[in-house]
């Protein structure tokens, strides 16, 4: 019964699903330094016939992990089996994975700074040994059982790499940081996007979203679909810049990538803590947002531009804030 009441995918939506994110590395655009030290890293242990040693992705959302995975994946040749780390609640989630992994597969795990200590601890020895530890029977009857894994490889993604413990972070012997995009690289992305997905979309239009889309494919992508609705409606199907402008006005984009929520962290930074410095945890409770939101989502984007700057005593607004926002900037302030 479920069929009948589910919601059937448009065209346009199967395309972006299965077609925008991309399976070689020719069509991986940006990140060039990470895409050549891994295309040597998977050539090599394919002339080898080994499994890629264990790799952690991090970085801000949106840059491109998951895809990495998945690309890693299809130039190796072998399966890929993706979770993620709130969805392995149990040991024994984890054992089954593992134990249903055929030789060289990748295990892809999102979001790894939230697996729980027991079950990280059963990622050692797996990690290392390729053996996995199950407990059998409780108290004194209890007795533990080794088995054998294939060779397989745990790609590990995740925004904050300081919260994954030391012993888990000093096995992955790949780590890549994920950085974030110049307008260049993102007008390509979307410039591909759009082609994919049919839009009819001049390049003044394509270059002014690359610029709004906060350095971030993900965003260009999502800010490229909404301009395309509304050129469809208002625009008779056509994305020009003007349409891009006035659909990224309608959505509160503002010509820097800054959206509702960073104006009003911005704000209330500056006019309930008079600029900082404050603490994450104050400054979320101000603005109804969840600290670690505010940490992973937010903050890297307005840092990169020069508006928040993160010091030992808490967050402060600096002199560009204050300008971007139109705000006086207080004569007895001293400001970054």
């Amino acid at each position: 019964m479920n069929e009948e009441i589910l919601p059937t995918k448009q065209p346009n939506d199967a395309a972006l699903d299965s077609t925008l994110r991309p399976s070689r590395w020719d069509d991986y655009i940006g990140q060039t330094k990470i895409k050549e030290k891994l295309a040597i890293f998977i050539e090599a242990s394919r002339a080898r016939g080994d499994s890629l040693d264990h790799v952690l992705l991090y970085g801000p959302p949106g840059l491109g992990k998951t895809t990495l995975s998945h690309i890693i994946a299809h130039e190796l040749g072998v399966s890929i089996r993706v979770t993620s780390g709130p969805a392995i609640e149990k040991v024994g989630d984890l054992a089954s994975i593992l134990t249903n992994l055929s030789p060289h597969d990748i295990l892809f795990i999102d979001e790894a700074h939230r697996l729980s200590k027991s079950v990280e601890e059963v990622l050692y020895p797996a990690m290392e040994a390729r053996t996995l530890d199950i407990i059998l029977g409780k108290g004194p009857s209890a007795r533990t059982i080794q088995l054998e894994l294939p060779p397989f490889t745990l790609i590990a993604a995740t925004t904050r790499a300081g919260l994954l413990s030391a012993p888990l972070r000093s096995r992955f012997g790949i780590t890549a940081r994920l950085d974030f995009y110049e307008n260049e690289d993102l007008e390509k992305i979307i410039t591909r996007s759009a082609s994919v997905l049919g839009i009819d979309a001049d390049t003044e239009a394509l270059s002014y979203i690359a610029s709004c889309s906060r350095s971030t494919p993900r965003v260009a992508n999502r800010l490229l679909k909404r301009s395309r609705d509304y050129a469809q409606v208002r625009h008779e199907g056509r994305l020009t810049k003007a349409a891009a402008q006035e659909a990224l006005a309608m959505l509160e984009i503002d010509e820097h990538g800054l959206e509702p929520t960073d104006r009003i962290l911005l704000e209330a930074l500056i006019t309930k803590f008079n600029g900082g410095p404050v603490g994450v945890q104050t400054l979320a409770s101000s603005t109804y947002e969840e600290a670690e939101t505010i940490e992973e989502v937010y903050e890297p984007y307005l840092i990169r531009l020069g508006l928040l700057e993160r010091t030992p005593r808490g967050r402060i607004a600096t002199r560009a804030a204050y300008n971007h926002l139109g705000l006086e900037i207080p004569t007895q302030n001293t400001l970054l």
